[in-house]
């Protein structure tokens, strides 16, 4: 087990990376404002629970090998944006449907279980996120305390908490702003295009950057 030291130290690092805005952030906005707040937080915890592989990958040295193949670490991230920008189209081009909800009773097209797993693929395809990993988990584990996975495991699941947390706010305040949209029906397909659009340029913007930023 890390020290509770090297916990807190951890958690302080992961606070600092997840309060500012990030790819994450941003797909939970956009689907907050595509599908509602209880879709966003669906998002949220399937994108969360994407993580985990991630984790117990680095943990157990598979995301070394992702990382030091530039082919590899190019196709997960492709592939992820590639899906991005799907949820985009679809976002956009089913913008107006149930547009005649009223506050308070916006509903989401999509079943609970398929936001949950469209968050999840896209977390669990973020190249990011390894190198998050693979840089900072090593940096707070005691090698000569022995369990070194098991101190890897520990501390992603401090970071998975504050992530989950972080990301749930941001979730919160989206959905505010959307209710307000939500009192006319096209406000509120002028949001889901909007999410629509974060969801593209998000995708975008991760297709185009470096093979390993």
């Amino acid at each position: 087990m890390p020290t509770m030291q090297a916990v807190l130290a951890f958690a302080l690092a992961s606070l600092i990376l997840v309060v500012i805005p990030g790819p994450s952030v941003l797909f939970a906005v956009a689907r907050t404002l595509s599908v509602g707040r209880a879709g966003g937080l669906i998002t949220v915890a399937g994108n969360t629970f994407g993580q985990f592989p991630l984790i117990f990958a680095v943990a157990f040295g598979v995301g070394a090998i992702v990382a030091q193949s530039v082919a590899l670490f190019t196709a997960i991230k492709l592939a992820g944006a590639a899906y991005l920008i799907y949820l985009g189209v679809q976002a956009i081009r089913h913008r107006h449907g149930g547009a005649e909800a009223t506050r308070g009773e916006v509903r989401s097209a999509a079943p609970k279980r398929t936001l949950f797993w469209q968050g999840f693929v896209v977390g669990v395809s973020n190249p990011k996120s390894i190198v998050f990993f693979i840089a900072a988990l090593p940096q707070f584990v005691d090698f000569h305390a022995g369990s070194v996975p098991l101190q890897m495991l520990v501390l992603g699941c401090v970071f998975v908490v504050i992530a989950l947390a972080s990301d749930g706010v941001w979730v919160l305040i989206a959905g505010t702003a959307r209710d307000w949209f939500a009192d006319s029906p096209k406000r509120l397909s002028t949001m889901r295009g909007i999410g629509g659009g974060m969801l593209i340029g998000l995708g975008g913007v991760l297709a185009l950057s470096g093979s390993k930023a």
